[in-house]
């Protein structure tokens, strides 16, 4: 990536005729779009300018056509994509706000501050929006933790989120880690934040008011993160190693000084429009506010604090450096204004003026050294129709029925297999580095279904996950989709929500191979499908596109986050069996569907077949029944079935609630199908004998396929499939192999 820091800057001939462009991502058809728009050849400032409000980061050139197929309204959506988060109605004059994000290229080259700096981006989105941020999950992705690059590669990028969410005081209270080869040398990263606001406190990012001053707030400018949206926008190669400079650098506690000063700013109702400055830095902001405001921006760039000598106005447009916000007040305004952010001890420096041109003219040493139209920047990018075409892969697999096994013998071994397989053992080596339980309103920690976070002074909750497995989106797309949204869903449903909205971060490979083009349009057809059926409509997220490593393209990792509202904290329910005695019920039809299981991985590596199969009309009617018999108090527990199947989510349950279980069922199925098949819309029930009765009644008046299949107490776990003895051992035995496997790996 070149970027000529000290160097003497290229002339316009020498940018065409050299084509310097190409360096930063933009093809010989943008750039004479390009020099169409301006009537000229761009200047260096203004062909970075250019570069990366086009890049596939900031402009979603190939990804827009996709992005269309999602339901975005709702009858709760106060707010949906387009500005820094979405915004759902949660009654009484509040709302929920959240969004997620990727930092998956800067992870790969710079994981603590490529993390770090991830978990800081989306928070400003939140706070950006008025919104007070109340927590952060995250929904990470790992190659094996047999390769000292991936546990270097994880253990910082855990380090990171930590070291940032702890330092500024907001609960990292949830997520997912995976581990597949698939993301080896091009881990994922992505951050999600929920906060909470007051409807009348809404913000949107916009420069309204022509002859109204712009103020920069924040750290000075330095030369980190330049060029930082392009470089997200291409894939790793061995020079991407060089390119550090690319990678920001966080300052947590500068944040928490910049968040609070700004909420306080919202809070004196003086402020017309803010953004925080992320990818692409002053460039976005700057341009995003003018064009959403139909107006036009002249920034002075004498002005822009920097904390470096001799920065040019490309390095100072282009800079990613963090904790930076733009806004927009009234000139009556100014001085208290600065007031509050001189209280806090932060910059605040007014950097340019409101035009009524619609143009992006940039100030420097008193010459004008750019000039853009602000439309051509944000809203003229071409968007790209790339070809698609479907992989050879998915139709070698349409007759492999994965269920076609040898079957297995030790179902104890199995599931201690499957327990101790890092994507499903116990993630207590990560979220033991979070602080989950600051600010005190963390209801359900980490471990859970769902976490779920108090709502202050109301008797409301908001429950929070993220999921995907990218193992079925990479075998059936489309129903890999439906199944992120619905196993979200189901998550938060088992918490006691209700799912409210989701936010996607849709990691794919390269867009420009039409076999991945091919699943990224497909994983999008099911995401809609689900969002749909389950009334859960997209009200933001983020595309990452270019994950590839020597082996290709990483598993379609179409990652759902999604909020639901617990209505009374009565409500809140956990997935650990409860009391002795109490009544286990499973729900839903299992059949033998073993693609992209976590069996089919630990005893075979890559996934093969066809996913199960789900139906959303069942998946929708499981999910209410279940709900309204929580909300009814009939629930004692309660825990979605996903990866392992039913003998893993009846050993979870056992570990979470540190008691044994007896169960004995009776299926058609071989034993070891049925103990570990991964079959769509089932969950896992426990409740009292007093209640027990009346909850069955409420699952066959619903219509409700369920089953008894044993009662909780002692200290063992002990299953029995068609009167046979299947799996039989001490809870603490499988405790061990789930809670020791990560720890064991990373030493």
């Amino acid at each position: 990536m070149a970027q000529q820091l000290t160097a003497k800057e290229p002339t316009v001939e020498q940018i065409a005729e050299q084509k310097i462009y190409q360096q930063f991502g933009v093809s010989d058809s943008e750039f004479d779009l390009i020099c169409g728009f301006l009537g000229r050849k761009p200047n260096y400032t203004e062909i970075g300018v250019f570069s990366v409000m086009w890049s596939e980061h900031c402009a979603y050139k190939s990804s827009k056509p996709i992005l269309k197929k999602f339901p975005i309204t709702g009858p709760k959506v106060l707010m949906g994509p387009g500005e820094g988060a979405g915004i759902v109605d949660i009654g009484d004059n509040q709302a929920v706000v959240f969004k997620i994000e990727s930092h998956n290229h800067p992870s790969a080259v710079e994981p603590y501050q490529g993390a770090a700096t991830g978990v800081g981006g989306i928070i400003r989105d939140i706070f950006s929006m008025g919104a007070r941020p109340i927590a952060v999950l995250n929904s990470l992705r790992f190659g094996s933790l047999e390769n000292e690059r991936v546990k270097y590669l994880f253990e910082n990028v855990v380090s990171g989120i930590a070291g940032y969410g702890n330092c500024i005081g907001i609960p990292t209270v949830g997520g997912e880690v995976n581990f597949d080869e698939s993301y080896e040398g091009n881990p994922l990263v992505n951050a999600m934040c929920v906060g909470l606001i007051d409807h009348d406190k809404i913000q949107r990012g916009v420069a309204k008011g022509v002859g109204n001053p712009v103020f920069y707030v924040g750290p000075a400018t330095g030369r980190d993160g330049i060029h930082g949206a392009t470089f997200s926008s291409v894939e790793l190669s061995e020079e991407s190693e060089q390119n550090r400079t690319a990678v920001q650098v966080g300052d947590p506690f500068m944040e928490k000084l910049v968040m609070e000063a700004t909420l306080e700013l919202i809070n004196s109702g003086i402020v017309l429009g803010i953004q925080d400055m992320g990818a692409a830095g002053l460039t976005c902001s700057s341009a995003e506010m003018a064009s959403k405001a139909g107006n036009g921006l002249e920034l002075y760039l004498d002005e822009v604090p920097q904390r470096e000598t001799g920065m040019t106005p490309y390095e100072m447009m282009l800079s990613e450096s963090q904790e930076r916000m733009l806004f927009v007040v009234e000139p009556k305004h100014e001085a208290q204004a600065k007031e509050i952010f001189d209280r806090w001890g932060i910059i605040c420096a007014k950097v340019g003026k409101v035009t009524d041109d619609g143009r992006l003219r940039l100030i420097h040493k008193g010459e004008q050294v750019a000039d853009m139209p602000v439309q051509a920047l944000v809203d003229e990018c071409p968007v790209y129709n790339k070809p698609s075409s479907e992989p050879a892969y998915y139709s070698q697999f349409a007759d492999l029925d994965a269920a076609d096994f040898a079957e297995l013998t030790d179902l104890n071994g199995a599931l201690e297999e499957i327990l101790a397989s890092p994507t499903v053992a116990s993630k207590e080596w990560v979220y033991n580095q979070y602080d989950y339980m600051v600010r005190t309103a963390t209801a359900v920690q980490p471990g859970s279904d769902a976490a779920v976070v108090l709502v202050d002074g109301t008797r409301k909750a908001l429950a929070m996950t993220t999921d995907c497995n990218s193992r079925y989106v990479y075998l059936d797309p489309e129903m890999g989709g439906r199944i992120a949204v619905s196993e979200a869903a189901r998550n938060i449903v088992c918490s006691g929500a209700e799912p409210l909205a989701i936010t996607d971060n849709l990691n794919f490979g390269s867009p420009d191979k039409p076999e991945v083009f091919w699943q990224i349009e497909k994983s999008a057809d099911g995401i809609s499908e689900a969002c749909v059926a389950l009334e859960t409509p997209v009200i933001g997220g983020n595309v990452s596109l270019y994950n590839e490593n020597n082996k290709g393209a990483i598993y379609p990792t179409p990652v759902i986050g999604m909020v639901g509202l617990v209505h009374d904290i009565d409500h809140i329910t956990t997935q650990g069996f409860k009391s002795e005695g109490d009544v286990i019920v499973l729900l839903g039809e299992t059949k033998p569907e073993f693609g992209g299981s976590e069996l089919q991985y630990v005893k075979n590596g890559a996934p093969s077949g066809r996913p199960p199969v789900l139906d959303l009309a069942v998946e929708k009617n499981v999910q209410q029944t279940v709900l309204t018999a929580i909300q009814a108090g009939l629930v004692a527990s309660a825990h979605d079935l996903s990866e392992g199947g039913i003998a893993t989510a009846i050993a979870e349950s056992c570990i979470s609630g540190k008691i044994g279980a007896k169960v004995s069922a009776t299926t058609s199925l071989r034993t070891d199908h049925y103990l570990f098949s991964e079959s769509q819309s089932r969950i896992l029930l426990s409740a009292t004998a007093a209640k027990a009765d009346e909850l069955l009644a409420h699952l066959a008046a619903k219509g409700v396929a369920h089953a008894v299949i044993g009662t909780v107490g002692g200290n063992d776990l002990d299953i029995t499939v068609n009167d046979k003895a299947a799996i039989n051992a001490p809870v603490s035995k499988f405790e061990r192999a789930w809670k020791e496997a990560i720890p064991c790996l990373m030493k």
